[in-house]
């Protein structure tokens, strides 16, 4: 005969796996999917240091049209996921530095696409004081 705490244990353990049986078999939440595919991701550096850029805005345009625009993280990594299959402009951003642009970026039904970008800082423009002008 099963002591009636061993029994307690018992069905504790049997609901517990039941019920996350159940949950994983109904899982229809998408950003769930360990395996989801992203169309487009990448990493963005610094042309110098090969330091990853955060916070960089990427852009991507189909035809003249804006798809959508996503954010690199701490890392400088960037996805895009659901955009349709063909052709792409990607454009990269970031105050401080020069803007990046990626024409004709081809995504294929079923395949993913990495592309990786280096930014550079943007040149200051300077006034440097003297007299450039002699009117006389």
């Amino acid at each position: 005969m099963i002591k009636p705490m061993k029994y307690k244990l018992f069905i504790l353990t049997t609901v517990f796996a039941a019920t996350a049986f159940v949950a994983r078999a109904n899982n229809t939440d998408p950003s769930a999917d360990e395996n989801k595919k992203t169309d487009i991701a990448g990493g963005v550096t610094h042309t110098d240091t090969r330091k990853p850029l955060g916070n960089v805005s990427v852009t991507a345009y189909s035809s003249s049209k804006k798809e959508k625009v996503v954010y690199t993280d701490a890392n400088g990594f960037y996805s895009f996921s659901e955009l349709r299959a063909g052709t792409y402009r990607l454009v990269f951003e970031k105050d401080g530095y020069k803007k990046v642009t990626r024409e004709k970026v081809t995504i294929r039904p079923d395949e993913g696409c990495q592309l990786n970008v280096e930014m550079d800082n943007e040149e200051e423009f300077r006034l440097l004081p003297g007299s450039f002008f002699d009117f006389d």
